[in-house]
């Protein structure tokens, strides 16, 4: 990894909007905002101070990083869009992380040591997004999504580390699990700069030629509208 690599990642696959540029080891601008909704008109500015911030111009970037869910299904549209549309108008290939991983590698090491690593991603209606790592951040399976009752019966027999959105309301199904759990001391939500570190490991194997793809793991929460009674058919 060149010394001075340059890259801009952002996130808005959650309930926050988030910016950060990196260069070499060095974080050189971030910032965080938490927010439900919003993040289509937030991000591009949050983008654009980040790198007036770092003292840097577009042509400047090397690559650019982005979170692609699963989370919620318009803030991980508008992340990849946004990405897309910069390294479409730049010329720079985009580096793609799962949320599930920017949070996993947000954990230290003394907090992983002897636990599995489970992240839950709050996805409404009572259901999460999980995944989990062993104490080195390899996988322990693919990505799935779980409901309060199908929860522990997908978690291995041993001490767990968990964080993400999902864990105040997985507790009552947690309590089931006959292991010790604790909570990562690290943020629910997705860090840009937890994020620019993931993509700078991957920037020698990814050269721009792989395409970042949503992560969804199920389909939209689309409530159709209902007839309108007032109108009668002819």
């Amino acid at each position: 990894m060149a010394d001075n690599l340059r890259i801009l990642a952002f996130d808005t696959s959650g309930n926050s909007c988030a910016a950060a540029v990196l260069e070499g080891d060095r974080i050189l601008a971030a910032e965080q905002q938490l927010m439900e909704r919003g993040q289509a008109e937030r991000l591009v500015p949050m983008i654009e101070t980040v790198l007036e911030t770092a003292k840097l111009s577009h042509d400047q970037l090397d690559a650019l990083a982005v979170t692609t869910g699963p989370g919620a299904f318009t803030g991980v549209r508008i992340g990849l869009a946004t990405a897309r549309g910069y390294g479409l108008a730049l010329g720079l290939p985009q580096i793609g992380a799962s949320s599930l991983e920017v949070l996993a590698a947000a954990t230290t090491p003394a907090e992983r040591r002897d636990r599995a690593l489970l992240i839950l991603i709050d996805a409404k209606r009572r259901d999460f997004f999980a995944q989990l790592f062993d104490e080195n951040l390899i996988p322990m399976g693919n990505p799935f999504s779980a409901s309060s009752e199908t929860l522990v019966a997908q978690l291995p027999a041993m001490p767990l580390l968990i964080t993400g959105s999902g864990c105040d309301q997985a507790e009552p199904a947690l309590d089931r699990h006959p292991f010790d759990i604790r909570r990562s001391a690290a943020p629910s939500y997705c860090q840009a700069v937890i994020l620019a570190r993931l993509a700078a490991t991957r920037y020698s194997t990814n050269n721009g030629k792989t395409q970042p793809a949503p992560l969804y793991l199920r389909s939209p929460d689309v409530t159709l509208p209902s007839k309108d009674p007032r109108k009668t058919e002819k």
